[in-house]
């Protein structure tokens, strides 16, 4: 550890927080229906997209309409997705000659990438034609990301209405975050990369001439644009298999500073676009706030965790400072701290560095930043309403001990919002700890693993708490195409995404016909200091009991199996 280290990791952290808080007032200009300065060009795109489909953004839909929409219409990409993936090698732009995919491979993919996951059972250069990759994945990373930010939106509003019943319209909140963030941030991303080295073709390949004198052949595809909005989207499915690893994707220090400054810039932009749109930017500042310690906190771990000898080389009696095992050589240690940070804390995945080759409790600490439900700062709209939830959850454990009904942003917070908050909060554990459970005694699913010991069990429980928590990075090792762990993991991202949503909106759609309420001296504040260390205690209880035990049986024992092998080595 150094002190230029722990400065890579705050500029990286601090960046991507510092820029979403412009972005954040732009995207909540963009929820209100405020005047943009790219509206001259755009609204003519959104007015044609209502007439062909029929749509009325001026309708507001109640929370059940808007969920329905939201439903439908993933229903819908889960389908098309499918279909192009299974009938892969008969359509056009596949250069690669790729054939189609198997039932539950493609099953897999289509909800990975519709959920915002981005798990990733297949080499993507060695599977995914041109077409799939920029028709339906591409697509998906968009559309999906959309969804997220436009469950923020109708949070938002909840909180500021008054005895009302709508919430917006989903389809409105969905085109335009669509036209007016998410386009034109991957467009000028997509160009800084390109500039930068990462290559935009549609050609298959390129052959290059190795040092010993033979030829290799490279696989090519529109890398750029993919690249951008996998980041900015918090998607973080890569095009080649070894995701941000690959040098295409990280040419170079500055074009991977730009990717792990993407990952989380978005989330951030959804807290300070709902503190605007919802008339509470102290308090979202509190919000925020709690999740920046917790992240930071976290990445400290990360860096420190991997800037100790590993046992294994102790053992050996090789002299190494660092552990080096799985990372990229030119950014070392604090790059890959940060970025292993990041991509956990939000809903992103995308890797630059191997997480099964981490430390032990290296890879606790980041399987227990997706436990806690991808709220550092989490998904774009998606990480924003969990860390509403559990300051709803925070508030109500302060009213009950002072005896007073708690409030919220003025509204008071009562028995049917925290019944759906706790359908949030418990779906996490029942599909993360149940999946992972029947997995360690399925002969069929120990089949894919690749470890034993507590270290196998990290494999499994990284994937389902990766899968639930709709993150999509994995510990290397587990072969995980196969039919049981394609239809299981399909299965828990589907419950770590879309039941989470609905209760979102049934939460704003109770706060929504609630009356807004002036601030009393009873009511507490949810603006100080005070206030963060209780959300930040709530949401540590939550995880730490619900998750340590199984953590205890992974990480943590074969933390404690480094000095006992070094010992006995001795």
């Amino acid at each position: 550890m150094n002190w230029q280290g722990w400065a890579e990791i705050a500029l990286t952290l601090g960046l991507a927080l510092g820029l979403g808080w412009p972005i954040g007032a732009y995207m909540s200009r963009v929820w209100n229906g405020e005047r943009t300065w790219l509206d001259p060009i755009l609204r003519p795109v959104e007015k044609a997209f209502y007439g062909v489909c029929g749509v009325d953004p001026n309708k507001s839909q109640g929370w059940f309409g808007y969920a329905a929409a939201l439903l439908a219409f993933n229903a819908a990409g889960f389908l098309l997705v499918y279909a192009v993936l299974r009938l892969q090698g008969v359509l056009p732009l596949n250069p690669q000659g790729f054939g189609p995919l198997s039932e539950h491979l493609a099953f897999n993919t289509a909800v990975s990438f519709v959920t915002n996951t981005n798990w990733q059972s297949y080499g993507g250069e060695t599977t995914m034609s041109t077409l799939s990759q920029m028709l339906v994945l591409t697509v998906q990373n968009f559309l999906s990301a959309a969804t997220g930010a436009a469950v923020a939106a109708a949070l938002a509003r909840a909180f500021v209405a008054n005895r009302a019943e709508g919430l917006g319209n989903f389809w409105a909140d969905l085109t335009r975050t669509t036209l007016w963030v998410l386009l034109p941030l991957s467009v000028v991303v997509s160009i800084v990369f390109l500039a930068l080295g990462v290559p935009q073709t549609l050609d298959a390949s390129v052959m290059a001439r190795t040092l010993e004198g033979g030829e290799q052949k490279i696989s090519l595809y529109a890398t750029a644009s993919q690249l951008a909005i996998k980041q900015l989207g918090i998607n973080g499915g890569g095009i080649f298999n070894v995701n941000s690893s690959h040098p295409f994707e990280g040419p170079n220090p500055l074009a991977n500073l730009i990717a792990a400054v993407s990952i989380n810039v978005l989330g951030w932009a959804a807290f300070f676009a709902f503190g605007r749109s919802a008339l509470a930017k102290k308090e979202v500042r509190s919000l925020a706030a709690a999740a920046a310690i917790i992240l930071s906190a976290g990445a400290a771990a990360l860096y420190w965790t991997e800037t100790q000898p590993a046992p294994a080389l102790v053992a050996a009696g090789v002299d190494a400072s660092v552990n080096m095992e799985g990372k990229e050589v030119r950014f070392g240690a604090p790059a890959s701290a940060a970025w292993a940070a990041m991509t956990t804390g939000a809903s992103n995945g995308s890797v630059n560095s191997m997480h099964a080759s981490y430390m032990p409790l290296g890879g606790a600490v980041q399987m227990f930043f997706m436990q806690l439900g991808e709220i550092l700062p989490g998904g774009i709209g998606t990480g924003l309403a969990s860390m509403v939830v559990m300051a709803l959850l925070a508030v109500f454990v302060a009213g009950l001990m002072v005896g007073r009904t708690p409030e919220y942003l003025g509204k008071k917070v009562e028995a049917r919002e925290i019944k759906f908050a706790m359908l949030l909060v418990l779906v996490l554990p029942l599909s993360m700890l149940g999946f992972a459970a029947i997995a360690a005694v399925s002969p069929e699913a120990l089949k894919g693993l690749l470890n034993k010991g507590p270290h196998g069990l990290s494999e499994i429980l990284y994937a389902y708490t990766s899968g639930t928590a709709n993150n999509g990075s994995a510990f290397a090792g587990l072969t995980a195409n196969a039919p049981w762990w394609n239809t299981t993991l399909g299965l828990a991202m589907l419950l770590g995404r879309f039941p989470g949503i609905v209760a979102v909106l049934a939460i704003a759609g109770s706060l929504a016909a609630k009356p807004k309420l002036q601030p009393t001296a009873g009511t507490l504040p949810t603006d100080s200091g005070q206030f963060v260390g209780l959300l930040i205690g709530v949401i540590l209880i939550l995880g730490g009991l619900q998750f340590f035990p199984a953590l205890a049986l992974g990480p943590i024992v074969e933390h404690f199996q480094g000095p006992a092998a070094v010992a006995a080595a001795r």
